[in-house]
């Protein structure tokens, strides 16, 4: 069995909390634990804690490819009450999404965080009952190493700016509906904003 193959096979296990040679879940939990007490929500990691995972969305081990790891809650987030009388059930505090995906979310934030650089790609790598946790892969456009490898010198591109905030990553697509092609999506394209305009 590959190097890789195993690595996955052991992370699919840790996952979903299996017990046998090793106690899995209590690796899972551990690994938790120590993000939970990174003091940012938005940390730069040496290298990818699911390295297969990171390489099927184009990581490379070589200058001006970063990979950070962010915090976000979990939930819809909060919503200040209304100072006048509602009922109760008008107060309009519970189940108010953001419309976007907590893992655009988090690719926004890194995005954020490391303005030189555009996001390739992210993946998730755990949640406990308060956060999600997914790692970014980020890619520097300006370094001279991105510029002349094949596979990412699209990125260096100028209208690919801004990836991450216009939602053009993978998960920002299928936030917007944009994966699936049938009639009952015909208003998602270009966009629901530029849909709404034309009428």
């Amino acid at each position: 069995m590959s190097y890789t193959k195993l690595v996955k096979e052991t992370f699919q296990k840790e996952f979903a909390g299996e017990k046998g040679a090793y106690d899995y879940n209590k690796l899972n939990k551990e690994r938790l634990i120590s993000f939970r007490k990174e003091k940012d929500s938005v940390v730069k990691l040496n290298k990818p804690t699911n390295i297969p995972r990171a390489r099927t969305l184009g990581y490379k081990a070589k200058k001006g490819i970063i990979v950070v790891r962010a915090r976000v809650r979990k939930g819809s987030g909060t919503k200040k009450r209304p100072v006048k009388g509602r009922k109760p059930k008008r107060m309009g505090l519970n189940k108010l999404t953001r419309r976007k995906s907590i893992q655009v979310i988090a690719e926004n934030r890194a995005s954020k965080k490391y303005s030189n650089c555009e996001v390739l790609n992210s993946y998730w790598i755990g949640e406990d009952g308060k956060n999600k946790y997914y790692e970014v892969i980020l890619v520097d456009v300006n370094a001279s190493e991105i510029k002349s490898d094949k596979n990412l010198k699209w990125m260096t591109e100028k209208q690919h700016a801004g990836r991450a905030e216009r939602g053009l990553t993978s998960q920002g697509k299928k936030s917007r509906g944009l994966k699936s092609r049938k009639k009952t999506t015909d208003k998602n394209r270009p966009s629901r904003r530029s849909n709404n305009r034309k009428s």
